[in-house]
């Protein structure tokens, strides 16, 4: 005799019954519109295997794609975000950064950092998106600068991967300032004929793109990030005029020479080994 066993269904108090599939299973790919299995988006290195759009990554997620095991050593950790202007919204801006680092365990919206890529040493820099929106206040200026100074010191090379949304609006004229200080410190390192080589991920905008990032000896970017100072949107209303389609991605700011290369993510260790193995002095 055959006996069915049921399993006992779980209803939420809707009365409806429960998903037994763990939440964060599937995801939705805003590209294509496929949904599928989040560990098959994983493996493929968070890009979509169907249509190849490269979903952003954290901070860490990027280190450990681009450095060699176990080579990465983190510099100036110890610098911690103040709040200059006693900035208020409707949070106080002290409350953000305390939130934030509870939430994410940093302290700024890069890691710096010296490194090995394919054996070969360099200074580098990783965007963290979700802290502020990777938005570049007097810290992260103060880092980039920093890890150049040490660039020439070592006579090594700069890798930058932008993810940001600009300067930090909660800093003021701090964080403008940092454009200037970013800046000058790379035409420092192209004076000791050094390379510097400046990735952008989606999105990389604002004072960010306005200064370090569009410096690069050679501009690299993903597939279809967004690349900008004032954002398409912002940009419809003010002129008032539709936009053509593609503006400001990589592929349209290759196709009108803002970039030299747009590289798939599986490619992008390789490339950068490459490039600093060509401009080594």
């Amino acid at each position: 005799m055959f006996w069915i066993k049921r399993e006992r269904r779980k209803f939420n108090s809707a009365g409806k019954a429960k998903s037994t599939i763990p939440e964060g299973s599937w995801k939705k790919c805003p590209t294509c519109n496929q949904i599928i299995f989040s560990e098959e988006i994983q493996r493929n290195l968070m890009v979509c295997p169907k249509c190849e759009h490269h979903f952003r990554i954290n901070a860490t997620e990027r280190m450990e794609l681009i450095v060699d095991e176990g080579t990465f050593v983190e510099s100036y950790a110890e610098l911690e975000t103040d709040d200059p202007l006693n900035f208020k919204d409707i949070k106080k801006y002290k409350d953000r950064l305390k939130k934030l680092k509870e939430e994410k365990n940093k302290y700024s919206a890069i890691i710096v950092g010296e490194g090995k890529i394919n054996n070969r040493r360099a200074k580098l820099g990783f965007f963290e998106f979700s802290f502020m929106g990777g938005s570049m206040g007097s810290v992260v200026g103060e880092k980039i600068a920093s890890i150049v100074e040490d660039a020439i010191e070592d006579s090594i090379g700069v890798v930058i991967f932008s993810s940001s949304g600009g300067a930090r609006m909660q800093e003021g004229i701090f964080s403008l300032m940092q454009m200037a200080k970013t800046s000058a410190a790379l035409s420092k390192l192209k004076k000791c004929g050094l390379p510097f080589i400046s990735v952008l991920t989606d999105p990389t905008t604002g004072g960010v793109t306005a200064s370090f990032a569009m410096l690069g000896d050679i501009i690299v970017a993903e597939p279809c990030a967004l690349i900008c100072f004032a954002g398409p949107r912002v940009i419809e209303q003010t002129i008032r005029q539709t936009l053509p389609d593609g503006f400001q991605r990589a592929e349209y700011l290759l196709e009108h020479g803002m970039i030299d290369m747009i590289v798939h993510r599986n490619k992008l260790k390789e490339t950068i080994s490459k490039l600093l193995n060509m401009l080594k002095n």
